[in-house]
């Protein structure tokens, strides 16, 4: 007896001292999450300043020539429907540095966009080790395999980006003229910027059905609710498209277009999300 009541004033001790000393210790040990996760962006961010011939000239500037994969399947595509529409040969545009830090300040702000991509994984996966001790049993039970759909969705929104809504929108851009006796010379910046802004906005918007899983999970979101407002839900798809794609139609339908069948997607997996959980069946009804 006298051993389980040392025992049990031990750890009501040790419950004490946790409870007192749990805020600095959780904001010591997000300052380490958060460490490790730029350590991990800062040295993929190094390695691609490294490799600046490979990032530049097969990577950042590989969609402004023709020879770039997506301009290569689009030609033979058309060879196989025997028409010339979608073969892009040519590409009516120079990129110039208009600025004396230009170059430079491109190769930093690439190199470190390049690093928090391929370091977005394990980025995510220290941010997940911060939040998931303060779960519940149920709820760790629920967000399970968070990390590696979060990271798969980003992956393919990313390559999506990259190899679609890229070159397609940098076609466009550099055929749109409005009068012949104007040519396109396009800073450094500028390009970069576009591309950047194309890439990481289709990587976060693939997260679409993360975000209803969740939040259908909270019951904040049902299936009947997606179909009742899916009309509105488009609309905002084709806003959203607007904003982050340059103003020509062809990227921003082909932004939209993914993100209209995430959506359907995601009422499906809010289906079965409702399905599989007697709490949320009386939310569908």
């Amino acid at each position: 007896m006298a051993v389980e009541f040392v025992a049990e004033t031990e750890e009501k001790v040790a419950d004490t001292e946790e409870k007192e000393m749990s805020f600095l210790d959780h904001l010591e040990e997000l300052r380490w999450h958060i460490i490790r996760s730029l350590i991990s962006i800062m040295v993929f961010a190094i390695a691609a300043f490294l490799a600046k011939k490979i990032v530049f000239h097969g990577i950042i500037l590989a969609p402004s020539r023709t020879d770039f994969w997506t301009y290569r399947i689009l030609c033979k595509v058309s060879e196989l429907i025997n028409t010339s529409a979608l073969c892009i040969e040519e590409l009516p545009f120079i990129i110039q540095s208009r600025q004396m830090t230009g170059q430079f300040t491109m190769h930093l702000t690439s190199s470190f966009v390049i690093g928090l991509i391929l370091a977005f994984p394990y980025a995510f996966w220290e941010m997940w080790r911060f939040i998931s001790p303060g779960l519940y049993s149920k709820e760790k039970k629920i967000a399970r395999g968070s990390v590696f759909f979060v990271s798969l969705l980003f992956g393919i929104g990313i390559l999506f980006g990259y190899f679609i809504v890229s070159p397609i929108s940098i076609n466009f851009l550099s055929n749109y003229q409005l009068d012949p006796s104007i040519s396109n010379e396009f800073d450094i910046i500028s390009y970069v910027s576009t591309l950047t802004m194309l890439v990481l906005a289709c990587g976060l918007m693939f997260q679409l059905p993360i975000i209803v899983y969740f939040l259908t999970k909270a019951g904040i979101v049902t299936p009947g609710f997606m179909r009742t407002y899916r009309k509105h839900a488009i609309i905002v798809i084709l806003v959203i498209s607007a904003i982050i794609t340059p103003p020509d139609i062809v990227s921003q339908i082909l932004i939209a277009l993914p993100l209209i069948v995430l959506y359907e997607i995601s009422i499906f997996i809010s289906k079965n999300v409702i399905k599989n959980d007697p709490d949320l069946l009386l939310l569908e009804d």
